[in-house]
């Protein structure tokens, strides 16, 4: 059984969050404040964690850094605060996906799937796809630049991933939202900005000078021609 981690200081909040997740199957551990959640999600090791950003003692903006940097499991920031910036820095922090209260349980658990199914690689997936120096392997969910690994998010994976199937091609901001977050994803646009961001900074030797993801102004972008 997959395992969520809520972390969230409201209980009615919580109880909802919980009662839908085990209703359609999974197991469900809560912590109410962020120094006890991000203990939990080290000790635990949970799947996923759902993270409200507002939170007593370290803020979830901490939390999602640090396990971030850890390497730690795929994060749903789940909060009140519905502006635009703040989705944007949750989304460069590392967060998968962002919801804002009030929200529906149902659309809640379909993204939590969403999440959970890009980070298991479950799709079929071709063989390993070569740009210059920089492989994508969908078999292995491995990107290499000269050789070594680079980790990435399972959201910027599927974003390098699907831009990689297609060297060359054009993909609006809207279609590479699609493909990485899936058909619950109703965000803005131009949270994919954040995370092509994040991803340039690390696979590309010069993130000012991107050789691999190529912005195409008015567009989208496209991974450049194997060559």
């Amino acid at each position: 059984m997959e395992q969520v981690l809520v972390v969230d200081d409201e209980p009615r909040i919580v109880e909802i969050v919980r009662a839908y997740l085990e209703r359609e199957g999974f197991g469900v551990l809560t912590a109410a404040d962020g120094t006890t959640g991000l203990e939990m999600a080290r000790r635990e090791r949970p799947d996923l964690v759902v993270l409200d950003l507002m939170l007593p003692g370290l803020s979830g903006w901490e939390v999602c850094r640090t396990l971030r940097g850890e390497g730690g499991p795929p994060i749903i920031m789940l909060t009140a605060r519905d502006d635009v910036t703040d989705k944007i820095v949750g989304l460069e922090l590392g967060a998968d996906d962002y919801v804002t209260k009030p929200f529906n349980a149902r659309e809640l658990a379909a993204r939590v799937r969403a999440v959970l199914r890009r980070a298991r690689g479950e799709q079929a997936r071709p063989r390993a796809i070569a740009v210059g120096d920089l492989t994508v392997d969908p078999e292995r969910h491995e990107v290499r630049r000269a050789g070594q690994i680079i980790a990435l998010t399972p959201t910027e994976f599927a974003i390098l991933e699907t831009l990689a199937s297609q060297p060359g091609r054009a993909f609006s901001r809207l279609q590479l939202l699609e493909r990485a977050q899936g058909e619950a994803y109703e965000g803005y646009e131009r949270a994919i900005d954040s995370h092509v961001k994040n991803l340039r900074q690390k696979i590309e030797p010069d993130p000012r000078h991107p050789r691999y993801v190529l912005t195409l102004f008015g567009v989208g972008y496209k991974m450049a021609d194997r060559r």
